[in-house]
């Protein structure tokens, strides 16, 4: 009679394997985080000090040049006017992160605000702003954004105040949950018993204790404005020209799709990708948070 088959041993079973396996799961993270967080600060770096990465003049056309692919002297080739691409683009990168950074800040005040106020009153004011929410999450986001853009007028600010706005309801929505589930809690019974105003117990007991969760949806909210904004801008509600900016750059470039791709392709990519490391390092920080 044979002896019965046992289990190949796991993690879940095996202490040993668990404590070697548990590290190597972890580094993967980590390396994935610290490549983001590099990814970011470079694009930050070239945002504020775009003269660390080029020094040629983004406006500067040079007609002899025109249409270069990517090559050594023109990382990223040239466009139809001989334009350096690779400087272009890192000049861009003010008015496209400085805008997406503008349109989460307004979220997430107007946002949180909103949320608080919802959240801790309750009643009529909870029904009233959930209401106002849910018509606002009703309409497309970018049909929303454009009809704001088309209110304000163009232009970089505007475009980000019509994405922020666009994005307040999702922080609203988080907080409000977030404060039904504390203000039932204990240390807030305690507070209001010792006699604090209401303006108090959100401030030090409330508030403070819904920020994690609103930091995480802050840097995925970061990604989404990018894109966003990135995606006006390609419409044509952005940066006017001949300033730089990503989205428009991407626009410039549709006419020349079948002979210089890298017009389009290269503000592109770094779209892609900085707005993949920010949603990247989101997940990470609520991993981490678990």
């Amino acid at each position: 009679m044979s002896a019965p088959a046992t289990a190949a041993p796991t993690p879940a079973t095996d202490p040993a394997l668990a404590a070697t396996a548990g590290p190597r799961r972890g580094r993967r993270p980590r390396a994935l985080t610290a490549v983001g967080v590099a990814v970011l600060l470079l694009a930050f770096a070239a945002a504020f000090f775009p003269t660390l990465f080029t020094s040629v003049d983004p406006q500067l056309a040079v007609p002899a040049d025109r249409l270069q692919p990517p090559s050594g002297r023109h990382w990223f080739g040239t466009d139809q006017l001989g334009r350096d691409q690779f400087a272009r683009i890192v000049h861009g990168a003010r008015a496209s992160l400085g805008s997406a950074a503008i349109a989460v800040a307004i979220a997430l005040v107007a946002g949180t605000a909103l949320g608080l106020v919802a959240g801790f009153l309750g009643g009529v004011v909870d029904a009233a702003v959930m209401r106002l929410l849910e018509v606002v999450l009703a309409i497309p986001p970018l049909l929303l954004a454009l009809a704001l853009v088309s209110a304000l007028g163009f232009g970089t600010v505007n475009v980000a105040v019509a994405v922020g706005v666009v994005s307040t309801a999702a922080f609203a929505r988080l907080v409000r949950g977030e404060v039904l589930r504390i203000r039932s809690m204990a240390f807030v019974e305690v507070a209001r018993s010792a006699g604090f105003g209401r303006a108090s117990v959100l401030r030090r007991h409330v508030l403070p204790h819904t920020l994690g969760p609103v930091l995480v949806l802050a840097t995925l909210e970061f990604g989404t404005a990018l894109l966003a904004i990135s995606t006006l801008s390609f419409l044509g509600f952005g940066t006017p020209p001949p300033a730089p900016e990503w989205g428009s750059l991407v626009s410039a470039g549709r006419g020349f799709l079948g002979t210089a791709w890298w017009m389009s392709a290269m503000p592109g990519l770094v779209i892609a990708v900085v707005t993949l490391t920010v949603n990247q390092l989101a997940h990470s920080v609520e991993g981490g948070r678990r």
